[in-house]
């Protein structure tokens, strides 16, 4: 153990343990309102640790192994006492497993425990990503006085909703969550990891959907079974979506994102509620996947956590800490969007250009998206494979669409939210448009920024497709070109679209469909940044 700390310690640039004498109190047992039993592990300083601040971690990957000791070392040698509750239906804690519905009641009865303990001083921090993240805000509204900071990371106060909108339905993250949830307690999993892997991968093809967890899995997954039979707007997910809670948080807040994580824009939509109320909360964004490791949720936890929990003013800072990519340098503001960026249009122009001008006449472009060759994802917003590429590759397809810029004269500095107006036709009434913002180097290499995608039905019209991509801050430097991709997919991020307007759980026939995309004086298809007006 003593050996794994100092290892977390030099990769993540930790400041010295207090104490490297550790005790562990594994299974406690915590009651639960309607009789079930969660168990939690306690790790403490093995002298001295009552009183001490305690850190609450609620999770549904386990608490013991690598995974538990890399969540609750840093935290016990330097300060803390660490509880790691393993949520309800998973790694010996009671009751169904009904991942993000049930985490409220079972989050409020854990403070009431804790409190309760002999062990437990006078303050507590709720800290964790993902998951760990949601469960904070499930139980937002109701915290008691002994909570003094919230420390969500790469999360949001509605997990699954952005995956399951109507106009835009993301498939890979939530059946590769729900595969794994669902397996992740079976013998051997590191294992079996690379042919599970594979199993999903093809899984994510069949054709009905309907029956890909049973692929993937040999088995039903209940969760993956209401991904497809609900979307965001049912009543279904009325129990996890926690935006509400938001506004009337009590305690400080500390967030932390990342550029190309899959939570972003509900992440920044809670933090621009905590900013309109006036709470007392930051917010950090790296250059980040959703599963990329940094220090930053770490140091927040000992900075601005513990000296809440003691009652302490954490060093000052701005309320807003910004990773510039392409300048590659950390940048602070007042608030979110920053002010002093502007929104300017580029417009997409009939032979390939992209420029602040309005568009001349010219022909549209159009292409051919077959849903039995998707165009694939190629980085950008993912879990196992996210993050910035070479899109070259991508961008050689014929169901690709580029519009770039001449080399830039001066940099362009973009942070904010990106959106675009894409004129689109389709010869078939249900189809996708997908946008993606790069960054082409001298050497010709194109980075992908951000991107989005909408779905539209009656796009045997043409029609003005609004597109939101995920927010940014980059810049592009001096002699680099700004690009946009068109196309209709990015599997297996997103669903392909069948073409038919069929439900995705039953859908078997794939429909191929010729694209129009529109940009003339009349239909100015752009792509809408934030840019510096300094």
């Amino acid at each position: 153990m003593k050996l794994l700390s100092r290892m977390i310690e030099r990769r993540l640039e930790l400041p010295p343990p207090i104490t490297r004498d550790l005790a562990v109190d594994r299974d406690l047992r915590v009651p639960m309102r309607d009789g079930a039993v969660l168990l939690a592990d306690r790790w403490a300083p093995r002298t001295g640790a009552e009183g001490l601040p305690t850190m609450l971690i609620r999770t549904p990957y386990g608490r013991a192994g690598m995974f538990g000791k890399a969540m609750a070392l840093p935290f016990a040698e330097r300060g803390f006492q660490v509880l790691i509750q393993s949520t309800r239906g998973g790694f010996g804690s009671g009751g169904a497993f009904d991942p993000l519905r049930q985490e409220r009641e079972d989050g409020l009865d854990t403070l009431d425990w804790v409190i309760g303990r002999p062990w437990f001083g006078e303050a507590m921090v709720l800290w964790g990503p993902s998951y760990m993240g949601f469960v904070q805000w499930a139980v937002a509204d109701e915290l008691p006085p002994q909570v003094k900071a919230l420390i969500p990371q790469v999360s949001e106060s509605a997990l699954t909703l952005e995956f399951l909108r109507k106009d835009g339905y993301s498939l890979e993250v939530p059946f590769g969550w729900g595969v794994m949830v669902g397996t992740q307690e079976r013998s051997f999993p590191l294992l079996r990891q690379r042919s599970q892997n594979r199993r999903t991968e093809l899984a994510l093809r069949a054709l009905p959907l309907g029956g890909a967890d049973v692929q993937a899995t040999g088995e039903r997954q209940q969760y993956i079974q209401d991904i497809f039979a609900h979307d965001a707007d049912d009543e279904f997910w009325a129990r996890m979506d926690h935006r509400g809670r938001v506004a009337k948080v009590s305690a400080p807040v500390s967030s932390i994102g990342g550029w190309y994580d899959i939570f972003l824009p509900g992440q920044l939509r809670d933090f621009k509620v905590l900013q309109q109320e006036g709470k007392d909360a930051r917010l950090t964004v790296g250059p980040w996947t959703h599963a990329e490791f940094n220090n930053v949720s770490l140091l927040e936890a000992l900075e601005f956590g513990l000296a809440h929990a003691r009652g302490e003013a954490p060093p000052e800072r701005a309320p807003v800490r910004l990773f510039v990519m392409g300048e590659d340098v950390w940048r602070d503001f007042p608030s979110w969007p920053p002010p002093g960026y502007e929104p300017r249009r580029f417009h997409l122009r009939a032979e390939g250009g992209l420029s602040a001008g309005a568009p001349p006449e010219g022909e549209p472009a159009r292409y051919r998206y077959d849903p039995a060759d998707p165009t694939p994802a190629v980085g950008g917003i993912s879990i196992a494979h996210g993050g910035r590429e070479d899109n070259r590759a991508l961008e050689s397809r014929p169901d690709v669409l580029t519009y770039t810029t001449a080399p830039l004269d001066a940099d362009v500095e973009v942070v904010g939210e990106v959106s675009a107006e894409i004129w689109f036709k389709s010869s078939l009434p249900y189809a996708d448009v997908f946008v993606r913002l790069c960054d082409v180097d001298e050497e010709g290499n194109s980075w992908n920024v951000c991107d989005g995608l909408t779905t539209l039905t009656g796009a045997d019209e043409l029609t003005r497709a609004e597109v939101g991509l995920w927010p940014t801050a980059y810049r592009f430097k001096r002699g680099h070109r700004i690009r946009v991709q068109v196309s209709s997919g990015a599997f297996p991020r997103y669903a392909r679209n069948h073409g038919t307007g069929e439900p995705i759980a039953t859908a078997v026939e794939l429909r191929a469909a010729d694209q129009e995309v529109h940009h003339d004086p009349e239909h100015p298809s752009a792509i809408v940044l934030p840019c510096s007006t300094a």
